[in-house]
């Protein structure tokens, strides 16, 4: 399967002179289409950095970012960047980011609605997908830790992103919850969306297709 994101010698530094600080040194990376993969490392190992680097959130020091063919690196304009991470790309994070005044469908066709587009059908599908459709008129501050997460989820896949980052997503659930999600994760790459997460617990490792571990500035293919 054709590669739908490819990373070449990517490096970040924050600062300048002395007080430089080297968070990815020269790193590369290639991900196939449908694939679920895992990045594993410690805290302050520069893994949010790169998912960050590759959601266009910040720029890189020098290297490339090869997304579906375009070097994201040349893409200056935020105007650009926010209406290809808008269109092209979905994020989950570590706090789900739900909005209180919202109800969970509310939440989730959000992102369509910024595009001027009814999504409530698409959003009541992608709640029934993930196990919550049930409870859509819900408000957030009435769910459990895991629902908010999976709603987090669909509100990511709203606008049918080509990939999906996630960035420590199961940090505040359970082990169950955790490991439901990394089941949804995986489900959604067998129906062709690309998942790239970033995480310290090595048990995602059990459901990925590739896992690489960033370790002293560098990426180590695990699997």
């Amino acid at each position: 399967m054709a590669d739908i994101l490819e990373i070449k010698n990517l490096t970040k530094i924050y600062g300048q002179g002395k007080e430089n600080l080297c968070v990815l040194r020269e790193v590369s990376l290639n991900i196939s289409a449908g694939s679920f993969v895992v990045l594993l490392g410690p805290s302050g190992s520069g893994k949010s950095t790169l998912l960050n680097l590759i959601g266009m959130l910040d720029t890189a020091t020098q290297g490339q970012i090869f997304f579906e063919g375009q070097d994201l690196c040349q893409i200056k304009s935020e105007r650009r960047r926010s209406a290809l991470r808008l269109q092209k790309m979905g994020f989950v994070f570590q706090f789900d980011g739900l909005l209180p005044e919202f109800n969970l469908l509310e939440n989730v066709a959000l992102p369509a609605l910024m595009r001027g587009i009814d999504a409530k059908p698409r959003a009541q599908k992608l709640l029934d997908q993930l196990g919550i459709g049930h409870i859509r008129h819900k408000m957030p501050a009435d769910l459990s830790g895991g629902e908010k997460q999976r709603a987090a989820i669909a509100r990511a896949l709203c606008n049918r992103p080509a990939l999906l980052l996630a960035d420590e997503p199961t940090g505040n659930l359970d082990a169950a919850r955790k490991e439901q999600v990394f089941k949804d994760f995986a489900a959604l790459a067998r129906q062709g969306l690309t998942v790239l997460m970033v995480t310290h617990d090595v048990h995602a490792a059990n459901f990925a297709d590739a896992v690489y571990t960033l370790e002293n500035q560098q990426l180590i293919r695990s699997n």
